[in-house]
Protein backbone atom coordinates (compact mmCIF):
# COMPACT_ATOMS: atom_id res chain seq x y z
CA UNK A 1 0.00 0.00 0.00
CA UNK A 2 3.16 2.49 0.55
CA UNK A 3 4.47 1.55 -2.37
CA UNK A 4 1.17 2.07 -4.19
CA UNK A 5 0.88 5.62 -2.10
CA UNK A 6 4.46 6.53 -3.02
CA UNK A 7 4.32 6.34 -6.75
CA UNK A 8 1.37 7.75 -6.93
CA UNK A 9 2.71 11.22 -5.08
CA UNK A 10 5.97 11.05 -7.66
CA UNK A 11 3.76 10.78 -10.46
CA UNK A 12 0.56 12.75 -10.44
CA UNK A 13 1.85 15.43 -7.53
CA UNK A 14 -1.83 15.18 -5.86
CA UNK A 15 -2.31 18.07 -4.11
CA UNK A 16 -5.05 16.39 -1.51
CA UNK A 17 -5.08 13.93 1.42
CA UNK A 18 -6.74 11.17 0.65
CA UNK A 19 -7.96 8.24 3.18
CA UNK A 20 -7.69 4.51 2.14
CA UNK A 21 -9.68 1.71 3.28
CA UNK A 22 -8.25 -2.00 2.85
CA UNK A 23 -10.45 -4.59 2.64
CA UNK A 24 -10.22 -8.15 4.05
CA UNK A 25 -9.24 -9.77 1.11
CA UNK A 26 -5.99 -7.57 0.48
CA UNK A 27 -7.72 -4.93 -2.03
CA UNK A 28 -7.39 -1.26 -1.06
CA UNK A 29 -10.46 1.56 -2.39
CA UNK A 30 -10.03 5.40 -2.39
CA UNK A 31 -12.89 7.19 -0.99
CA UNK A 32 -13.69 10.81 -1.40
CA UNK A 33 -12.06 13.77 -4.17
CA UNK A 34 -8.99 13.39 -4.56
CA UNK A 35 -8.01 16.42 -6.99
CA UNK A 36 -4.80 16.15 -8.82
CA UNK A 37 -2.69 18.54 -10.88
CA UNK A 38 -2.93 16.64 -14.18
CA UNK A 39 -6.46 14.57 -13.88
CA UNK A 40 -9.12 13.54 -12.01
CA UNK A 41 -7.94 10.88 -9.48
CA UNK A 42 -11.73 8.97 -9.44
CA UNK A 43 -10.94 7.79 -13.12
CA UNK A 44 -8.64 5.13 -11.27
CA UNK A 45 -11.58 3.66 -9.45
CA UNK A 46 -14.72 2.59 -11.02
CA UNK A 47 -18.13 3.86 -9.03
CA UNK A 48 -18.46 0.34 -7.90
CA UNK A 49 -15.15 0.64 -5.92
CA UNK A 50 -16.03 3.95 -4.29
CA UNK A 51 -19.89 3.35 -3.47
CA UNK A 52 -19.36 -0.04 -2.10
CA UNK A 53 -17.88 0.93 1.50
CA UNK A 54 -20.18 3.96 1.90
CA UNK A 55 -23.39 1.66 0.72
CA UNK A 56 -22.55 -1.63 2.69
CA UNK A 57 -26.09 -1.51 4.90
CA UNK A 58 -23.88 -2.81 8.32
CA UNK A 59 -22.23 0.31 8.08
CA UNK A 60 -25.56 2.07 8.92
CA UNK A 61 -26.99 2.30 12.76
CA UNK A 62 -30.06 4.03 13.28
CA UNK A 63 -29.23 6.47 16.15
CA UNK A 64 -32.06 6.62 18.73
CA UNK A 65 -32.39 9.82 20.61
CA UNK A 66 -33.65 10.71 24.30
CA UNK A 67 -37.22 11.03 23.44
CA UNK A 68 -39.36 8.24 22.76
CA UNK A 69 -41.87 7.97 19.96
CA UNK A 70 -44.72 7.97 23.10
CA UNK A 71 -43.85 10.90 24.60
CA UNK A 72 -43.83 12.60 21.16
CA UNK A 73 -47.33 11.05 20.93
CA UNK A 74 -48.20 12.48 24.93
CA UNK A 75 -46.98 15.85 23.94
CA UNK A 76 -49.39 16.16 21.29
CA UNK A 77 -52.07 14.66 22.29
CA UNK A 78 -52.50 12.13 19.59
CA UNK A 79 -51.17 9.45 17.48
CA UNK A 80 -48.92 9.54 14.56
CA UNK A 81 -50.07 8.16 11.40
CA UNK A 82 -50.52 8.20 7.83
CA UNK A 83 -53.70 8.70 5.41
CA UNK A 84 -53.10 7.97 2.05
CA UNK A 85 -55.16 9.44 -0.41
CA UNK A 86 -55.52 7.61 -3.93
CA UNK A 87 -57.02 7.88 -6.58
CA UNK A 88 -57.33 9.09 -10.30
CA UNK A 89 -56.17 12.96 -11.33
CA UNK A 90 -59.08 15.21 -10.34
CA UNK A 91 -60.57 12.37 -8.16
CA UNK A 92 -60.24 14.67 -5.65
CA UNK A 93 -57.75 13.98 -3.09
CA UNK A 94 -55.93 16.71 -2.33
CA UNK A 95 -59.22 18.75 -1.86
CA UNK A 96 -60.21 16.15 0.26
CA UNK A 97 -56.75 16.17 1.80
CA UNK A 98 -56.71 19.94 2.59
CA UNK A 99 -60.25 20.10 4.03
CA UNK A 100 -59.50 17.25 6.36
CA UNK A 101 -55.95 19.02 6.95
CA UNK A 102 -58.56 22.32 8.23
CA UNK A 103 -60.63 20.50 10.29
CA UNK A 104 -58.08 18.95 12.10
CA UNK A 105 -56.33 22.14 12.77
CA UNK A 106 -59.09 23.67 13.76
CA UNK A 107 -59.85 21.17 16.32
CA UNK A 108 -55.88 21.76 17.77
CA UNK A 109 -54.21 18.73 16.04
CA UNK A 110 -51.50 18.75 14.10
CA UNK A 111 -51.14 18.05 10.61
CA UNK A 112 -50.02 18.50 7.46
CA UNK A 113 -50.76 17.26 4.09
CA UNK A 114 -47.85 15.90 1.27
CA UNK A 115 -49.42 16.67 -2.18
CA UNK A 116 -48.44 15.17 -5.50
CA UNK A 117 -47.71 18.34 -7.80
CA UNK A 118 -46.13 20.03 -4.38
CA UNK A 119 -43.76 17.62 -3.93
CA UNK A 120 -42.42 17.53 -7.64
CA UNK A 121 -41.44 21.21 -7.23
CA UNK A 122 -38.75 20.27 -4.73
CA UNK A 123 -38.22 16.75 -2.89
CA UNK A 124 -39.00 14.65 -6.41
CA UNK A 125 -38.63 17.37 -9.02
CA UNK A 126 -35.55 15.32 -10.63
CA UNK A 127 -38.34 12.39 -11.51
CA UNK A 128 -40.45 12.27 -14.26
CA UNK A 129 -43.22 9.87 -14.71
CA UNK A 130 -42.08 6.99 -16.37
CA UNK A 131 -43.06 3.89 -14.34
CA UNK A 132 -39.40 3.61 -12.49
CA UNK A 133 -39.58 7.45 -11.86
CA UNK A 134 -43.58 6.70 -10.44
CA UNK A 135 -42.33 3.92 -8.36
CA UNK A 136 -39.45 6.13 -6.27
CA UNK A 137 -41.60 9.16 -6.30
CA UNK A 138 -43.68 6.95 -4.00
CA UNK A 139 -40.68 5.67 -1.96
CA UNK A 140 -39.23 8.22 -1.21
CA UNK A 141 -43.03 10.20 -0.14
CA UNK A 142 -43.84 6.88 1.49
CA UNK A 143 -40.38 7.35 3.42
CA UNK A 144 -40.81 11.02 4.32
CA UNK A 145 -44.71 9.94 5.36
CA UNK A 146 -43.37 7.41 8.13
CA UNK A 147 -41.17 10.30 9.48
CA UNK A 148 -43.45 12.49 9.73
CA UNK A 149 -45.82 10.06 11.56
CA UNK A 150 -43.26 8.81 13.89
CA UNK A 151 -42.49 12.37 15.05
CA UNK A 152 -46.90 12.21 15.81
CA UNK A 153 -48.21 14.41 12.91
CA UNK A 154 -50.93 13.02 11.37
CA UNK A 155 -49.89 13.03 7.40
CA UNK A 156 -52.54 13.37 4.63
CA UNK A 157 -51.19 12.03 1.57
CA UNK A 158 -52.43 12.91 -1.83
CA UNK A 159 -51.11 10.90 -4.70
CA UNK A 160 -52.51 9.43 -7.40
CA UNK A 161 -49.82 6.13 -6.89
CA UNK A 162 -51.65 4.16 -9.68
CA UNK A 163 -50.12 0.68 -8.75
CA UNK A 164 -50.75 -1.75 -6.31
CA UNK A 165 -47.43 -2.77 -5.45
CA UNK A 166 -46.12 0.77 -4.67
CA UNK A 167 -48.74 1.32 -2.23
CA UNK A 168 -48.01 -2.07 -0.64
CA UNK A 169 -44.37 -0.55 -0.35
CA UNK A 170 -45.26 2.27 1.60
CA UNK A 171 -47.61 -0.12 3.74
CA UNK A 172 -45.29 -2.52 4.60
CA UNK A 173 -42.77 0.71 5.53
CA UNK A 174 -45.05 1.88 7.98
CA UNK A 175 -45.89 -1.55 9.42
CA UNK A 176 -42.23 -2.89 9.93
CA UNK A 177 -41.95 1.02 11.91
CA UNK A 178 -45.01 -0.24 13.72
CA UNK A 179 -47.22 3.17 12.79
CA UNK A 180 -51.01 3.17 11.35
CA UNK A 181 -51.04 3.57 7.27
CA UNK A 182 -54.81 4.45 6.10
CA UNK A 183 -55.56 3.97 2.56
CA UNK A 184 -58.42 6.25 1.19
CA UNK A 185 -60.04 5.57 -2.12
CA UNK A 186 -61.35 8.30 -3.55
CA UNK A 187 -63.32 6.47 -5.87
CA UNK A 188 -64.30 9.01 -8.87
CA UNK A 189 -64.88 8.04 -12.31
CA UNK A 190 -62.61 8.25 -15.18
CA UNK A 191 -65.79 10.08 -16.97
CA UNK A 192 -66.15 12.71 -13.93
CA UNK A 193 -62.93 13.09 -13.53
CA UNK A 194 -62.71 14.27 -17.21
CA UNK A 195 -65.39 17.00 -16.54
CA UNK A 196 -63.20 18.32 -13.81
CA UNK A 197 -59.79 18.50 -15.72
CA UNK A 198 -59.07 22.57 -16.02
CA UNK A 199 -55.84 22.26 -17.54
CA UNK A 200 -57.33 19.89 -19.65
CA UNK A 201 -54.71 16.99 -18.58
CA UNK A 202 -57.03 14.88 -20.21
CA UNK A 203 -58.11 15.92 -23.48
CA UNK A 204 -53.82 16.61 -23.92
CA UNK A 205 -53.27 12.85 -22.95
CA UNK A 206 -56.41 11.67 -25.22
CA UNK A 207 -54.32 13.02 -28.50
CA UNK A 208 -51.23 12.28 -27.40
CA UNK A 209 -49.62 15.03 -25.98
CA UNK A 210 -49.25 13.75 -22.70
CA UNK A 211 -47.61 10.49 -22.35
CA UNK A 212 -48.15 7.86 -19.48
CA UNK A 213 -51.01 9.31 -18.64
CA UNK A 214 -52.73 7.72 -15.50
CA UNK A 215 -56.51 6.61 -16.70
CA UNK A 216 -55.63 6.89 -20.73
CA UNK A 217 -52.33 5.79 -21.71
CA UNK A 218 -51.03 4.19 -18.04
CA UNK A 219 -53.00 2.01 -15.59
CA UNK A 220 -54.88 2.96 -12.55
CA UNK A 221 -54.74 -0.27 -9.90
CA UNK A 222 -57.78 -0.17 -7.85
CA UNK A 223 -56.60 -0.63 -4.61
CA UNK A 224 -57.44 -4.23 -2.98
CA UNK A 225 -58.30 -3.74 0.67
CA UNK A 226 -58.48 -0.03 1.39
CA UNK A 227 -59.23 1.19 5.04
CA UNK A 228 -61.59 3.95 3.52
CA UNK A 229 -63.51 4.25 -0.07
CA UNK A 230 -65.31 7.67 -0.87
CA UNK A 231 -67.54 7.79 -3.05
CA UNK A 232 -68.23 11.35 -5.09
CA UNK A 233 -70.95 12.73 -4.16
CA UNK A 234 -70.39 13.92 -1.02
CA UNK A 235 -69.01 17.18 -0.23
CA UNK A 236 -65.19 17.25 0.82
CA UNK A 237 -66.51 18.79 4.62
CA UNK A 238 -68.99 15.82 4.56
CA UNK A 239 -66.19 13.27 3.56
CA UNK A 240 -63.72 14.92 5.62
CA UNK A 241 -65.93 14.78 9.01
CA UNK A 242 -66.48 11.09 8.27
CA UNK A 243 -62.68 10.14 8.12
CA UNK A 244 -62.01 12.12 11.13
CA UNK A 245 -64.64 10.00 13.41
CA UNK A 246 -62.84 6.95 11.86
CA UNK A 247 -59.46 8.60 13.19
CA UNK A 248 -61.43 9.05 16.55
CA UNK A 249 -63.04 5.38 16.54
CA UNK A 250 -58.95 4.18 15.94
CA UNK A 251 -58.21 6.08 18.82
CA UNK A 252 -55.73 7.84 16.94
CA UNK A 253 -57.05 11.32 17.97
Amino acid sequence: MEVVKRRFHQQHRVAHKFTLFRQTRVKCRAIGLLKTGLFDVRQLFTADDIMAKSNNPRNLVWQHGRVSRQQRFDLLKQHGATLWFTGLSGAGKSTLAFAIEHLLSQSGHKTYVLDGDNIRHGLNSNLGFSEADRTENIRRVGEVSCLFADAGLIVLSSFISPFQQDRDLVRAIHHKAGLPFIEVFVDTPLALCETRDAKQLYAKARRGEIKNFTGISSPYEKPERPEIVIAPEPSPEVSGKEIIAYLKQKKII
